[in-house]
């Protein structure tokens, strides 16, 4: 496909957007995707695409939340090597996916993300020093299987369930919860990346493009997080849940 500077400087502005909802709450991939598919990419080719700028865009809110103090990981490693089963034989479904499938699917999912976020619109809230109890981190440790499939799967809305998982689940505090969410989401994506690649034809330089902006958003977002606190992200997570559920009760 012809790939036009006007469609880089699309792909770069949407990816910022992207970049800071996923970091800060989630659902950025619900920009992403249907813009490539706009584009002509084939769904699958789209999802796996959406894997570079994922990547790039956590690392980068790794390095930003490290730089300001917040790392753990330790417990970030834990949680994602649950993660990555899950995520391997959900990219090996993702790739699968072709046409009306993924339609449906992605249909489905924004549902289920619209559900999810409803009902966990009233997060729980921790003080910043809580260690989480043994059956606290067991339980974390167990979802985070589910978490990584869905993520390995589709990506989309991923952001919407991790996060419920490590503050509800296990009791973090929401800035924690995204220092580690970015994390997690970071190994497996690497993981699923090599996946999508192997299997499918994707592309690069609209991944790159992407990347671009999802990494500026990226930075923004980890800092947005630490400077803004609990207070500050729940009004993200509920701003990012009345927008989507209008897109998806309207369609526009």
């Amino acid at each position: 496909m012809e790939f036009d500077l006007w469609q880089a400087g699309l792909l770069v502005a949407v990816g910022m957007a992207s970049g800071f909802l996923n970091v800060v709450a989630g659902g950025g991939s619900l920009l992403t995707v249907p813009v490539m598919v706009f584009m002509g990419l084939p769904g699958p080719v789209a999802n796996g695409t959406n894997r570079i700028a994922i990547l790039a865009q956590n690392v980068t809110a790794i390095a930003t939340f490290a730089r300001r103090g917040f790392r753990d990981f330790r417990l970030g490693l834990t949680l994602a090597a649950c993660a990555l089963p899950g995520s391997v034989a959900g990219a090996l479904i993702g790739v699968q996916l072709q046409g009306a499938w993924f339609n449906r699917a992605l249909a489905l999912i924004m549902v289920a993300v619209m559900l999810v976020m409803y009902f966990d619109k009233q997060a729980a809230e921790q003080p910043e020093n809580y260690q989480p109890t043994r059956r606290q981190l067991l339980y974390g440790h167990l979802l985070m299987v589910g978490v990584g499939f869905w993520g390995g799967f589709i990506q989309i809305g991923v952001g919407f369930l991790i996060m419920p998982v490590l503050n509800r689940v296990m009791g973090l505090d929401l800035v924690r919860t995204n220092m580690h969410k970015v994390f997690i989401i970071a190994l497996y994506t690497v993981v699923a990346l090599i996946i999508f690649t192997n299997q499918l034809e994707l592309m690069w330089i609209i991944g790159i493009a992407l990347a671009v902006g999802n990494s500026i958003g990226g930075y923004l977002g980890a800092r947005f997080a630490i400077s803004g606190g609990d207070r500050m992200i729940r009004r993200v997570l509920n701003f990012v849940l009345i927008i989507f559920i209008i897109k998806l009760l309207f369609n526009f």
